[in-house]
């Protein structure tokens, strides 16, 4: 057991004091105190073990021993900047580029998925001698202040916030809560051609794009899955006006989608991004991250004439720690893992979904999962305050969840990829106790639902005017109004 150095209220009185009141805590009525972590356990201060099915950052499990190792024996050798040659550098760039398109060849190691989605900026910038960027709403790239620009899930909820005249936001490509959903006869081009009718625009205006850029999967606007061939598009109409296409890959990529290393080869081998950033579960928690791009992009950025260079980027600890972070995932199989067990927990999920009329729609690809609750089916309307619920119910039962996505009504799944199917039926059988409870407590049952054509449903209104009644679910707990704004903390 981890020895604390301080009590609990010790610590939070301290993080009040010195920590910057903006940098929110998980269940801030009753944070939990983390003290060390083991796979995909965490545990407090009293060595109560939470099941954890958020973290993507501990990607091969937390404290993985392999990748300590890894890191201990480099730090006792040698740390240093790139500027000397160092084998690890070079064997981890190759190993990394193995695992892409050959056309993505190019190396840039930096510290965080925020540098390596501004560093992907600087070089669409330089390479296309454009500015403007196309962003998908309620995305999140980061949080430096060109990265805050093109983040609708940040910048939104600054009332005061003056449009960037460079920067076009693109529709979501949800084809369960966007303007193009699963009726439409071809979403995937509906979607491609709003990118298209903004790229014409800023030709209008005398502008002229730099790149799109999109999560592969959008993780923070709500566990979004794109229409098959959206990219693909995409690409054309940004490609055709000058541009080039980044796809960030901090949040899903090295095999958590299971049938794929990474996200955007979900769309097919004819979709190759321009510029693929990478961080989180690279380092399996130590911060690095990188940038991969084209040998024609890299040489554009290099004809600036400006020397790149970055302190931390690529030393040999981190490339000693990221090669052990890829032999974690072949040697144990954990992209194999993630399809097989993401599999499982999608169809308890579905099975869950069909006693629940709280339950709108379940999606995901391997061990990237989301569950979209809703207060009517048919009108999809969002039960922001249920979800709520249910994440502080799991935590009261030692099980770490989130919720996203614009209205923060997706419950969302982004474990440790060696989450296994033990892991999915406890947490999807107390999400279904707890469900229950709160359909009880609003009078809601799927005798009120009748089944549309498409998966939507219709649902006789119970006790509420507009989401603004206050419900108890039966066991001293309050359900907040469901209109009611919730501030976002991203995991």
């Amino acid at each position: 057991m981890a020895t604390e150095l301080f009590d609990k209220q010790k610590t939070i009185d301290l993080r009040r004091k010195h920590i910057g009141p903006s940098c929110k805590v998980f269940f801030s009525h009753d944070p939990i105190k983390i003290v060390r972590a083991r796979g995909q356990y965490m545990y407090n201060e009293k060595d109560e073990k939470y099941l954890d099915c958020i973290n993507n950052v501990a990607h091969v499990g937390h404290s993985h021993p392999a990748v300590v190792s890894a890191g201990a024996k480099q730090m006792e050798l040698l740390n240093t900047n790139s500027r000397f040659l160092h084998d690890n550098l070079v064997q981890y760039a190759q190993r990394l580029q193995a695992t892409l398109p050959d056309k993505l060849s190019v190396c840039y190691f930096v510290n965080s998925g925020s540098e390596a989605n501004d560093l992907a900026l600087r070089l669409a910038w330089q390479y296309t001698g454009h500015k403007d960027i196309i962003t998908l709403d309620n995305a999140y790239h980061g949080h430096v202040s060109s990265l805050i620009e093109i983040s609708p899930y940040k910048f939104h909820q600054l009332a005061d916030r003056e449009p960037n005249p460079h920067v076009h936001t693109a529709l979501s490509p949800d084809v369960y809560r966007g303007k193009f959903r699963e009726d439409h006869s071809d979403p995937a081009t509906a979607y491609a051609d709003d990118v298209k009718d903004l790229v014409n625009k800023a030709h209008e205006k005398g502008h002229k794009i730099a790149a799109f850029i999109a999560e592969s999967l959008q993780s923070c606007g709500g566990q979004v899955i794109p229409p098959a061939g959206y990219f693909q598009k995409v690409a054309q109409h940004v490609r055709k006006a000058g541009g080039v296409v980044i796809a960030d890959e901090v949040q899903v990529g090295f095999g958590r989608v299971g049938t794929h290393f990474w996200a955007f080869q979900l769309q097919g081998d004819d979709f190759v991004p321009d510029i693929v950033t990478m961080g989180k579960p690279i380092g399996n928690g130590h911060p690095m991250s990188c940038v991969v791009t084209t040998r024609e992009v890299a040489e554009g950025f290099t004809a600036s004439g400006m020397e790149y260079f970055n302190t931390f980027g690529g030393n040999p600890v981190s490339c000693a720690i990221g090669m052990a972070v890829l032999d974690v995932i072949e040697q144990e199989n954990l992209q194999g893992n993630a399809l097989e067990v993401g599999t499982y927990l999608t169809h308890l999920l579905e099975e869950m979904k069909e006693k629940h009329p709280l339950v709108g729609d379940i999606r995901g690809r391997g061990l990237f999962v989301g569950a979209e609750l809703v207060r009517d089916r048919a009108k999809r309307t969002p039960a922001t305050a249920e979800a709520q619920e249910v994440i502080y119910r799991l935590k009261e039962q030692r099980i770490l969840l989130s919720a996203d996505g614009p209205h923060r009504n997706v419950l969302k799944f982004k474990p440790p990829m060696c989450f296994s199917r033990e892991d999915a039926e406890l947490a999807v059988e107390k999400i279904d106790q707890i469900l229950t409870d709160i359909e009880a407590a609003l009078g809601m049952t799927l005798a009120d639902t009748a089944v549309s054509e498409h998966g939507s449903s219709k649902r006789k209104a119970r006790g509420e005017e507009n989401g603004h009644r206050v419900h108890s679910n039966g066991n001293g707990h309050s359900l907040a109004p469901a209109a009611k704004s919730t501030k976002r903390i991203r995991t």
